[in-house]
């Protein structure tokens, strides 16, 4: 009677060359996401891959993908633009990849005069005087990023002067109000 030892060895050492023969196997390679956000210059062409991208799986780089189809705008500033954005955050929203509240956010952060730094319904004393300067520098910062979303992606001039002056109109009714609320 042979051993279990001896039938063991062959069967361990049968086992272990299956194993390396296996994986050359698998006639589908698995694709590997990449997550790269689009290059090149056609905006409708890395609207059509960051689409493609972030439903595949890459929504957690939400961001740089964005980031990056502001930038691909800029080198073909249209008014259309707009609505390019506007339906690519709709999109999102619908994926699931933002709430309906960020997509506004968004949108009005770089397409709207409105200002978002400065929304909601704050007690202007209590909420917003003690926090002034970081709200102005929050404010200070959007008007940039509307700059680049009204100017520089869609040539909307007008639209751009008026946040500006909404900007500098806020900044002197926060200035006011909270020297009045001091002294109260």
């Amino acid at each position: 009677m042979k051993s279990t030892r001896a039938y063991r060895i062959p069967l361990l050492l049968g086992l272990l060359a299956a194993a390396a023969v296996l994986p050359g196997c698998n006639t589908a390679p698995a694709r590997e996401l990449s997550c790269v956000p689009p290059q090149g210059t056609n905006l409708d062409a890395a609207f059509a891959q960051t689409r493609q991208d972030l439903a595949a799986g890459c929504a957690t780089h939400f961001d740089g993908y964005l980031t990056r189809l502001l930038a691909i705008a800029q080198g073909d500033p249209q008014p259309e633009n707009k609505r390019r954005f506007s339906d690519f955050l709709v999109w999102a929203n619908e994926q699931s990849l933002l709430s309906r509240r960020q997509a506004q956010a968004v949108y009005n952060r770089y397409f709207n005069v409105k200002f978002v730094a400065l929304s909601g319904d704050y007690n202007t004393c209590s909420q917003i005087c003690p926090t002034r300067e970081r709200v102005m520098r929050d404010m200070e910062q959007e008007l940039r990023d509307k700059e680049r979303g009204l100017l520089q992606i869609s040539r909307d001039r007008e639209s751009y002067y008026r946040a500006d002056r909404l900007y500098h109109e806020a900044e002197l009714v926060l200035q006011a109000t909270c020297t009045a609320c001091a002294e109260r």
